[in-house]
């Protein structure tokens, strides 16, 4: 995995697309760097944890911040550089950014090929402050200290779809149920049943973005029923796993939904063209 440090005179921003399995090895900027995925989906690890770019969410990574990428479906990703003393984020730690339709437009406008200084300038001066106002979508997947914390995640994310409860947990792994609830709680700062479901709502994202069905993703996600996942990620990312395939699934320059319309329960697994699995 690479070890070296990126270190231009500039802040690019720059458009480019990456097929389904791409990774994009560890490596680290002088600046700060907005990513935007208009098509697909970006898994993003650091060593405080992993989050998910999205056509809905833009992840910020501070300077200087080591990182890697994993591309989920054919992606269209956007990445936008910001000077040190350019801070519309926090600097402190990776952040993400709900984004609305005027936010998509300006990522895109943004990371055009050859546009113009002033017009980036201009472009850049509302983008910013359209960035200070935006709302935080705190889905994160936080990468535990504790051996026994992280052995116990390990044996959760590895088959999702088996509803393991806390005392099942801390028997495999050997740990007392009250340490392995405290752990949670204080590496992680939420509880077990909270933190499987986050896990759960990320990996659907992941599946979703490659083109499973709703109701697959139900069930190797977890969920005992189609409506029981449909009402969860609704609740976690604001609309349901119909809309946000459809949205993983659009192109950059039309917009237009190429696959599974934004349904809600009504009609889950409305066909369309599978991605290949990395």
């Amino acid at each position: 995995m690479s070890q070296n440090s990126h270190q231009p005179s500039v802040t690019p921003s720059t458009a480019h697309a990456h097929a389904a399995g791409e990774v994009i090895d560890r490596h680290r900027h002088d600046y700060h760097q907005l990513i935007y995925v208009s098509a697909g989906v970006l898994a993003i690890r650091t060593e405080w944890g992993a989050w998910v770019a999205c056509p809905d969410r833009a992840v910020w990574i501070p300077a200087r911040m080591w990182h890697e990428h994993r591309v989920y479906g054919h992606s269209s990703v956007h990445t936008l550089g910001f000077a040190s003393d350019d801070t519309p984020l926090p600097v402190d730690a990776p952040t993400v950014v709900a984004v609305d339709v005027l936010l998509r437009e300006l990522f895109i406008a943004c990371t055009e090929p050859d546009l113009p200084a002033a017009e980036s300038r201009r472009l850049r001066a509302v983008l910013n402050d359209r960035l200070r106002r935006a709302h935080v979508r705190p889905l994160t997947l936080p990468t535990a200290r504790d051996a026994r914390l992280a052995h116990a995640c390990r044996v959760v994310e590895e088959d999702l779809s088996r509803p393991r409860t806390m005392a099942w947990l801390a028997r495999h792994v050997g740990v007392g149920e009250r340490t392995l609830t405290r752990l949670f709680r204080t590496e992680f700062g939420t509880t077990y049943p909270r933190w499987r479901t986050n896990t759960r709502v990320f990996h659907a994202m992941i599946q979703l973005a490659e083109g499973a069905t709703v109701t697959g993703t139900a069930r190797r996600c977890g969920w005992a029923t189609t409506s029981a996942f449909i009402d969860t990620f609704a609740q976690t990312m604001g609309h349901t796993p119909g809309a946000y395939r459809s949205a993983a699934h659009r192109t950059a320059t039309t917009g237009a939904s190429t696959e599974e319309p934004a349904s809600g329960p009504s009609d889950p697994d409305s066909p369309g063209p599978r991605a290949a699995r990395p």
